[in-house]
C-alpha cells in the first residue's frame, strides 16, 4: 500500500545520525543523500528526512504516527535504546506487550529530534 514515508527535519546532519542508528537495529543500510534529504532502503519499503521544501520550520504531526515492524521483542528494545542514545525520547509507555483490539503486540515508542512520534511493533506468531 505504500511506496515511502517521509518526515521533516530541522537538522538534516542531527536527524541523519539518530536515524541511522535507529534504523541499524531493524537491518537497514546507512541513509543515503542527495542533497536536502536522506532515504533508508529496506524491504520494498522507503523511509527518508527532508528538510521542507517551503522553507518552514519542520513539525511533526499531531496525531501522526510512523510504526517500524520489528521481528521481535529484543529487536524493538534495541531500536528503542538506540534511539534514545541517539537523541531520541521516550513518549507513551515503556516499551512492552499491549492487548487491545488489533490483539497482542510488543509495542516502543519514542520521539525524533524533530518530534515525530515513532513506534517500533512486534506482532507474534498467530
Amino acid at each position: 500500500m505504500f511506496s515511502h514515508i517521509m518526515v521533516g527535519a530541522n537538522d538534516l546532519e542531527k536527524s541523519r545520525t539518530f536515524y541511522d542508528a535507529l534504523l541499524a537495529t531493524l537491518g537497514a543500510k546507512p541513509g543515503f543523500s542527495n542533497g536536502n534529504r536522506y532515504f533508508w532502503r529496506q524491504g520494498g519499503g522507503t523511509f527518508s528526512i527532508s528538510i521542507p521544501i517551503d522553507g518552514n520550520e519542520a513539525c511533526h504531526g499531531n496525531g501522526a504516527t510512523v510504526g517500524f515492524a520489528a521481528e521481535s521483542p529484543e529487536q524493538a528494545d534495541a531500536w528503542h535504546a538506540a534511539g534514545l542514545a541517539a537523541g531520541g525520547s521516550t513518549c507513551e509507555d515503556p516499551p512492552g506487550w499491549r492487548e487491545g483490539a488489533m490483539g497482542k503486540l510488543y509495542l516502543a515508542y519514542l520521539r525524533d529530534p524533530d518530534g515525530n512520534k515513532l513506534c517500533a511493533l512486534h506482532r507474534p506468531a498467530a
